[in-house]
């Protein structure tokens, strides 16, 4: 793994699919003498969780949405 300009790593695929670590997963790093550790962050929601809490936030459907609006609403687009 290199680092890059911007202090990224990737994490391999086959960690992020044990790990359950998806797109915006929170994770925690931790020390450990001259190595890091990074794990999931503990009581996080879920990304399940996270989009129920977006869709109980958004303003019901108008009279007359098309799909295409309505579909545009519950992913927080403007």
């Amino acid at each position: 793994m290199r680092v890059t300009s911007k202090g990224q790593v990737t994490i391999p695929q086959e960690i992020r699919e044990r790990l359950g670590l998806l797109p915006y997963s929170e994770v925690e790093f931790d020390i450990v003498k001259d190595s890091v550790r990074i794990r999931k962050k503990k009581g996080t929601r879920t990304r399940g969780q996270r989009l129920i809490d977006h869709l109980k936030r958004a303003k019901g459907p108008m009279p007359g949405m098309t799909t295409d609006e309505l579909m545009a609403m519950t992913r927080g687009e403007d």
